[in-house]
């Protein structure tokens, strides 16, 4: 087991769980919605990734509240809502995890394969799936944070040079913090706020907390913290996409492709305009993005499958198959890996597309619905339930992800 025992009130340090959570949560898919949203409309929405950090770090702060504040689980949470939870998030876990693994695995083969183009993108993709589950096999937190940490470095400094060297255009950069929504701008909206820093991995944050050794109330005040320079570093991290968006697409007129391959065209904008040397970067930066997120998903997720299927089984919490190295731990990150090598070599049908899109929807709503529930009844001690601001706050984030899923589950079904 790789909780960390805890004697004393626990100090913050620069990497933590926040971090993690947060660099799981921003893939490639995430940065070309911001890089499209700078192409389009310049820096008129960069209000909207304000506001998307904002909704991160109060959901956030709220799992990782009720786990501190209860000493349960996120799971363990739902469950006392009802089995409809159970109906919802078990089919949900099981092809969300099927999909996003071939989603995953595309995605760090694309940047590698244009670094090292004598293997395909397939190749190279599988090889980072099968890599990220003998990194996280045998469930050492302190190992995965530290290579979460390298690579998000990585990321953080391939983009925020890359806005540095575009020499962003300050007053208009400003002038962005106001809300407006451009015509048509709607969707690229929803994603930009929607996407920063993750949507299932918000609830692994629990997880992470406690393995990294902070279980109880004494760590509240060092969770708080974590989360919001996670976010902080998210939001800088991200506000630098739409920089590079906004400077070197928006004002030339460049298009780049939706998906991962808009970042593959980006790497080609900025080696034409700035030298090969710095289109290699970015790829590392890029590669460093995706295997943040596919490594985060393969320990985060697997934690929380069994969390799920050990309390459905009516495990106690400290039994070795309900945490991090155990048997559900490593069927689920199995899960991850083998089945969706499948999708990446023949493709994937579009009745799972359709399930995944339409059952991913609805996460973020379920999410913010019932940590409001949770946090505002005697689930909770009385002293870390919800005040007035964070109820205010979490009712925006279910209003916003609300409209978002009906947005999603639109474009899902069309």
């Amino acid at each position: 087991m790789s909780t960390e025992a805890q004697t004393s009130t626990p100090r913050w340090k620069l990497v933590g769980p926040g971090l993690v959570v947060a660099a799981t949560g921003v893939g490639a898919a995430d940065l070309v919605a911001t890089l499209i949203a700078g192409q389009k409309y310049g820096y008129a929405l960069l209000w909207a990734v304000v506001v998307g950090c904002l909704m991160k770090i109060v959901l956030v702060e709220g799992a990782g509240r009720y786990s501190l504040a209860t000493g349960k689980t996120i799971y363990e949470g739902w469950s006392t809502l009802g089995t409809w939870t159970h109906i919802y998030f078990v089919p949900y876990i099981v092809v969300w995890g099927f999909v996003y693994g071939a989603a995953a695995m595309a995605g760090t083969g694309l940047p590698l394969h244009s670094l090292f183009p004598f293997l395909s993108v397939k190749v190279w993709g599988i090889a980072c799936g099968l890599i990220g589950l003998a990194l996280v096999w045998m469930g050492r937190y302190s190992l995965f944070e530290k290579i979460c940490a390298a690579l998000v470095a990585l990321m953080f400094v391939t983009m925020v040079g890359a806005a540095i060297r575009t020499l962003p255009n300050l007053g208009e950069l400003v002038a962005g913090l106001v809300p407006t929504i451009p015509e048509g701008g709607v969707v690229n909206m929803l994603a930009v706020g929607g996407g920063v820093g993750g949507t299932i991995t918000l609830a692994a944050y629990g997880y992470w907390i406690r393995e990294k050794g902070w279980t109880d109330e004494r760590s509240m005040g060092v969770m708080r913290l974590d989360n919001r320079v996670a976010y902080l570093v998210t939001g800088i991290f991200v506000v630098a996409t739409l920089i590079v968006g906004a400077e070197l697409l928006y004002s030339a007129r460049i298009a780049v492709s939706t998906g991962d391959q808009g970042l593959l065209d980006l790497s080609g904008v900025l080696a034409d305009r700035y030298g090969e040397w710095f289109g290699k970067l970015f790829l590392v930066g890029f590669f460093s993005a995706a295997m943040s997120s596919l490594i985060g998903v393969w320990n985060g997720v697997s934690l929380m499958f069994a969390d799920l299927v050990g309390h459905l089984k009516g495990l106690s919490q400290d039994d070795p198959e309900r945490r991090a190295g155990g048997k559900w731990y490593r069927a689920y990150i199995l899960w991850l890996t083998i089945p969706p090598i499948v999708l990446v070599m023949f493709g994937r049908p579009v009745w799972l597309i359709l399930a995944y899109g339409v059952l991913g929807a609805f996460f973020m709503p379920f999410l913010a619905v019932t940590l409001l529930w949770l946090l505002n009844t005697d689930r909770v001690p009385a002293r870390w339930r919800n005040g007035w601001w964070s109820n205010l706050l979490m009712v925006l984030c279910a209003a916003a992800f609300v409209w978002l899923a009906a947005t999603e589950i639109q474009k899902a079904i069309s």
